[in-house]
């Protein structure tokens, strides 16, 4: 997804204040003053002033993603109201764990405008998602999904990088991917998320060795991430389609999309001639 430069302004102002206000917490002891507000827990009330001195301007008032900052952002803040997560180590269509929430809220989500909040500590995350919690029923209806497992990485080996091609084939990933991992799919152009609003998909090229998957940066985050899908966008989850090894040689080929990032996976690339096997080669 591309960030305008408005995007990237909004972004540094909330980083700069987050880190201006967070700077004299105390990881474990929170800072967020009580807000009386009936039904809330004391935790959830403190959570409320978090949210009113550093999430309201972009999730707005009412959690539905609609803060005064939120036109100048691309892609636009989570709508809470709608409890759709899009990193989860849950399956697809059901409830992050609390774990989750606090990953997002200490990493932030990268190519977009949601900073982290690492300075904040562990009890403000706590309170800050027992508060995000009320904004939506299904938090009082339903119970988090059951985290997906991750087996042991299998080993980086050419022809696991010549599989994983094939699994990219099979599922037909460069229809939004494009075949060079360019996000320049032919569906690319015609992507939109649950609240029909233009999104494009990751672009595998562009990574340098610094560069973060929306929802996290090593090869299990990468694993985890088809797995469990991207709700609210038209990343699905291929849990039903692929099985643990043929998942992980998909990890591998699609590092291999990563030109400008240094990798295992290139290193065997290199080491093979540089050139990746057609299916039946």
């Amino acid at each position: 997804m591309r960030i305008n430069r408005k995007t990237m302004f909004v972004g540094m102002i909330a980083l700069a204040l987050g880190s201006t206000l967070a700077s004299g917490q105390n990881a474990g002891i929170s800072s967020g003053y009580i807000t009386w507000y009936d039904g809330l827990n004391l935790s959830a009330q403190r959570g409320h002033g978090l949210y009113l001195r550093y999430c309201y301007g972009c999730h707005g008032l009412q959690g539905n993603g609609k803060g005064e900052n939120a036109p100048f952002l691309d892609p636009k803040p989570r709508d809470f109201t709608a409890a759709t997560f899009k990193c989860r180590s849950t399956p697809t269509g059901t409830l992050p764990l609390d774990s989750d929430l606090m990953r997002t809220l200490d990493q932030g989500i990268s190519t977009s405008g949601m900073p982290s909040w690492r300075p904040l500590g562990h009890q403000d995350h706590m309170d800050l998602i027992a508060y995000i919690k009320t904004f939506s029923q299904r938090w009082k209806t339903e119970k988090p999904g059951t985290p997906i497992k991750i087996p042991p990485e299998t080993a980086v080996t050419m022809d696991s990088i010549n599989h994983g091609y094939q699994v990219f084939q099979k599922l037909e990933c460069a229809k939004c991917h494009g075949p060079g991992g360019r996000g320049d799919g032919p569906a690319a152009d015609t992507l939109m998320d649950s609240k029909n609003q233009s999104i494009r998909p990751y672009d595998f090229a562009e990574a340098t060795n610094s560069s973060r998957f929306k929802c996290g940066e090593t090869n299990e985050d990468l694993y985890r991430i088809f797995m469990t899908g991207l709700d609210g966008t038209p990343m699905p989850s291929y849990a039903d389609q692929v099985q643990p090894n043929d998942a992980w040689d998909l990890v591998h080929f699609l590092r291999t999309l990563q030109v400008n990032r240094h990798s295992k996976e290139r290193d065997v690339l290199k080491e093979a001639g540089g050139k990746i096997a057609a299916p039946g080669g």
